[in-house]
């Protein structure tokens, strides 16, 4: 996994790092409350909060310029439906969709570059999300690295025989048998987690990942959720009654 860049960020050591993970997801969760109901001075508000994402990130030692291009990546299909609706004679709310979409994304980028996430989908099973897709998403962050790196092992294979994008798009035939590839892929994948699942069987799985440490909420953690949840709710207001 040392390929995985947000898995790298959030084995960090800041005092953010280091805060409840239920802590850090209930000041996402005010932030976005307030975000998605804004309406009024919207540009003003927009710079406002991603000042505010923006030191959370220096704070938390994320390389800056890593974090707002990977933010982006929202963007393709957000400036789509916000040039329809320019096109359709309501750019405002195209301006708003689009700038609203990317502070939500910096906003869970920021959580998940600070949270190991079995620690995050540990925290969300204490306070009560269901535990069937959270195993889901267990076993797909565990195991996607994995599958992700035979893809790559596959395609230096094909590389070394001559393959290529431009060639797969000329000949037909080699789309077919990358088509072939693509399938011995998930043919691998699905016999993997056949033996994983049987592995696991065999081992007695209680039906849940079971913690060596389990989370304390502390005073410190409380202070963090205070303060993250009235930053955002007290920009909001002091901006609004500003305009």
């Amino acid at each position: 996994m040392h390929h995985v860049v947000l898995e790298r960020w959030s084995r960090g050591s800041s005092a953010i790092h280091r805060r409840d993970p239920r802590a850090k997801f209930g000041a996402l969760l005010v932030f976005l409350i307030v975000l998605a109901t804004a309406h009024r001075a919207l540009p003003a508000l927009g710079v406002a909060l991603l000042l505010l994402l923006v030191g959370a990130i220096v704070a938390a030692r994320i390389p800056l310029a890593g974090a707002l291009a990977r933010a982006a990546v929202v963007l393709p299909f957000t400036l789509a439906l916000g040039a329809a609706c320019w096109l359709a004679g309501d750019p405002e709310r195209g301006f708003a969709l689009v700038l609203k979409s990317y502070l939500s994304a910096l906003a869970v980028l920021t959580l998940v570059s600070t949270t190991p996430l079995p620690l995050l989908l540990r925290g969300l099973e204490t306070i009560g999300v269901p535990q069937f897709p959270l195993m889901v998403a267990q076993f797909l962050y565990r195991y996607l690295f994995v599958i992700s790196e035979e893809a790559q092992h596959m395609r230096v294979a094909a590389a070394a025989r001559g393959a290529s994008a431009l060639d797969l798009a000329l000949r037909p035939a080699r789309f077919r048998a990358a088509a072939g590839a693509l399938a011995v892929l998930f043919a691998r994948s699905y016999a993997r987690a056949e033996e994983i699942h049987r592995a696991m069987l065999a081992r007695a799985f209680p039906g849940r990942f079971l913690t060596l440490d389990p989370l304390r909420f502390g005073g410190r953690d409380a202070a963090f959720l205070a303060a993250a949840s009235i930053a955002p709710a007290l920009l909001r207001a002091a901006i609004e009654r500003l305009a």
